[in-house]
Parts: C-alpha cells; structure tokens; sequence
C-alpha cells in the first residue's frame, strides 16, 4: 500500500535540493578518468583544507571511540574569542545549513513566512516548504537583495528574514548603510538571518556581529566548507543574541557536530596562512574570468564570492556539454536563470581549461 497519501503534503510536494555533480558518478556515467575532471561547480577551495586541520583531524582519530563534546566547548570558545562575543552568542552546526533548519525549527510553521531575496539560495525557500510556511520572494534589481522593499514585505505573520551576504549565486553584497536603515524597520516578532558562508572572501564586510551584542534578534551564518576547505566535515557556526541561541540548542540533535570535525575547525581557524592563500587564488581567478568574459561579451555579475554567475544562452545544454568533456559546472535553471551557469574559481590550470572548454562548446552552439 502506498504511504504517501498519509505523509505531509508540503513534504511529498517538495524537489529535493540537488547538489553540483560528483567527480565519482560523473566518471562511472562518461566512463572519464576521475583524475582529469575538473569540478567547479559547488563553490569549494580549490587548495583543499587547511593543512594545520589535517594534522589536528589525524590525531582527533586515535579518540574516535569516544562520543564529541556535545557542546563543541573548545571550538565554540574559540570562535567567541576570536570574534570578541561570549560563548553563549555562539551555536555549532553540522554545516551552517543544519542552522538554517534550526531557525525554521524554531520559528517556522503553516501560519508563519519567511523572506527572501528572488534569486537568494534556493535551500531558504526548501526550508520554507518543509516546514508548510509561506515563502515570500522579494524582487533583487540586478541581482542585489533590495533591502528596503524586504522591509516592506514584513507582515505581522513574518518570522524570518534571510539575507545572504554576499549572496549565493549572484556574489553581489549589501552594505553597512543599507543594512542599518533595514534593521532599524524590523519589528520584534522577525529574527533576520544574515548568512555570511563566503565572508571570508568580502574585504569591506559590514559589522553585522555588533547587532548580536546589542542583543537584537539577528542569527548570522558561518562555515569552515569554503575560505577553510572543509566541505566534507559539515562543519558550519553561528552567532545570536543568548536568548536566541539558547532556543536554537534546544532544536538541535545530540552530538550534531563530530569530534574530527570540531579539532579540524579549532585548527582550520587559527591557519591564517591558508586563508590568505585561498583569498588571492581566488582574486586572481575572478579577474581572469572577468576579464575573459568582457572579451567574449557574455554578460556576467561582478562578484565578491568564490564563484560568478555567467550568461550562456541555454544554461542546461552548456552544463551537459561542459560535463561530456569532464569540467562540471552549475547550471542555474533552479534559481530561474535558466540561461546562466555558475562557475567556482579554481586554480589556474582549472581556470584556463574550464574557459576552454565552455569556450568550445559556445562555439558549437553557433555553427
């Protein structure tokens, strides 16, 4: 007998996020070499993890009999000292996307609705869905969230606002004066998410941290995948006025961050040197496609992130072509840009043969 007739509707109803293809199944399905693959496609360090978490992560093995700290006490201190809060502000998360459930959790049910940007990450309006709340979608002119028409979207039914900053996928920013006058509009009963994953990567940065010590109802979202290259560990930490945080320990699973992942974080952390490498790759990888693009003429968004959003045509057809020649990108058809791809920066070998390859198959759309 089928069982879906008696599961939520908002569950059965949902499409699943579906991830940037793996190098593995990718190679099994074009019968390529894994090795040769170039996967630029999920916006992850393309120098790997930091090496100072590696080494903590080896020797965290020899205790992997024992269950984590299930308070993450050391990397939760860690993070509050190093950004000048107190331990009770900070709250751990497998990946920054488990506290993004938390606060739906938390503040999310079929009367409540969340805001967002149109073209904001597509794991928000999921969120939404699952928990059978209204998804409210505010227009973003040129790709950047419209701050003061979010505000005017607020209704007393609002529970959640989330802005991502820089934004996923556009790589566009909002800055101090926009999210000052924003946060000045906002009435009690809304918690505003600013879901900061590519921070690391944003040089003038607002201070969004300085409205968690005031104590405003402001959760803001970090991750050790991206600047650290810890992708695998699901590692990810957020920032909130104590009373906030307190609510969203109490949603959250025993245990939800693993041992290996907590000393690679506490490591990841302290690797300054990582960091500042990652930073320029990155910069010197945004102006090659930028500049690469402006001699193509293919209209892009200039980003801050370690990604950019590019206009192709047929987005789809662009990201099968690519993937036949072994250089997975994301094509953006589920962030109703059906004519865009995004591309992760990677090293400069991966660069020029992704540029060579998507140059390749836009002139095969022409013939």
């Amino acid at each position: 007998m089928a069982i879906a007739p008696y599961a939520n509707r908002y569950v059965c109803d949902l499409v699943a996020y579906e991830p940037g293809k793996p190098i593995d199944e990718t190679a099994r399905e074009l019968g390529l070499d894994p090795a040769t693959i170039v996967k630029v496609a999920s916006n992850e360090n393309p120098l790997g993890p930091s090496p100072l978490a590696k080494e903590a992560m080896r020797r965290e093995l020899e205790n992997s009999h024992i269950y984590p700290d299930g308070g993450g006490w050391k990397l939760r201190n860690a993070i509050a000292n190093k950004h000048n809060v107190d331990i009770s502000n900070v709250i751990l998360g497998n990946g920054s996307n488990e506290i993004i459930e938390l606060l739906c959790h938390s503040f999310l049910n079929p009367e409540a609705e969340l805001i967002a940007a149109e073209h904001a990450f597509v794991v928000y309006k999921l969120m939404a869905t699952l928990f059978g709340a209204k998804y409210v979608e505010v227009p973003d002119p040129g790709f950047v969230h419209d701050l003061d028409a979010m505000a005017d979207a607020i209704t007393p039914a609002t529970r959640l606002v989330f802005i991502a900053n820089p934004n996923n996928p556009t790589g566009t920013t909002v800055g101090q004066a926009e999210i000052d006058r924003f946060l000045a509009r906002v009435p009690d009963h809304v918690v505003v998410v600013f879901d900061e994953a590519y921070y690391e990567f944003f040089d003038d940065a607002p201070d969004t941290l300085r409205y968690v010590r005031e104590g405003k109802n402001v959760c803001i979202l970090r991750t050790c995948s991206k600047i650290h290259g810890l992708a695998a560990l699901r590692i990810g930490y957020g920032f909130a006025p104590a009373g906030l945080a307190e609510i969203l320990q109490k949603a959250r699973q025993p245990f939800n961050t693993n041992a290996i992942a907590q000393a690679g974080a506490l490591a990841a952390l302290e690797d300054t040197a990582h960091v500042a490498r990652t930073k320029a790759v990155n910069a010197q990888g945004l102006a090659f496609y930028e500049e690469a693009f402006r001699q193509r003429d293919l209209e892009f968004v200039p980003s801050v992130a370690n990604f950019i959003l590019v206009k192709v045509g047929d987005g789809d057809r662009v990201f099968k072509e690519m993937l036949k020649q072994g250089v997975i990108i994301r094509a953006m058809r589920g962030y109703k840009l059906p004519d865009w791809v995004r591309i992760s920066i990677g090293t400069p070998d991966q660069n020029a043969r992704c540029l060579e390859v998507l140059d390749s198959v836009l002139a095969a759309a022409v013939v």
